[in-house]
């Protein structure tokens, strides 16, 4: 009787061992193909003449975006099922912000370092 439970302990574990694997599989699978398909995307869009500079929300369906076709920019009106030209823009009076001042600047871990300076110690 003891052989018998013990075989199915091992069978349980190996089941999930099994489950386990297939799981890990699954997820980098998906990974790699999400990666690959951004990638594909990116490099698709990036050799296009038509750049969305700024976008602001102003209601969950309704936004205006600063788009850039060619050397032209236009403010556009954004909504559910259309899309409206509101102006031509003059590209001198635009004003650029860069992306990311934090990526630039310091790394992650130079932060992670800061902060665990400043953690009292107990």
């Amino acid at each position: 009787m003891s052989l018998a439970i013990s075989s199915s302990r091992w069978e349980a574990f190996a089941q999930l061992l099994t489950l386990l694997i297939i799981f890990i599989f699954v997820l980098a699978l998906t990974y790699f193909a999400t990666r690959f398909v951004g990638n594909y995307q990116k490099n698709k869009l990036s050799g296009s003449n038509i750049k969305i500079l700024e976008t602001m929300r102003i209601s969950n369906t309704k936004y205006i975006q600063i788009v850039q076709i060619g050397s032209k920019c236009f403010a556009i009106a954004i909504c559910k099922d259309e899309v409206t030209y509101l102006c031509e823009l003059n590209r001198d009076e635009l004003i650029y912000q860069e992306t990311s001042t934090l990526r630039n600047s310091e790394s992650f871990k130079s932060i992670l370092d800061k902060f665990k300076k400043d953690k009292p110690e107990d």
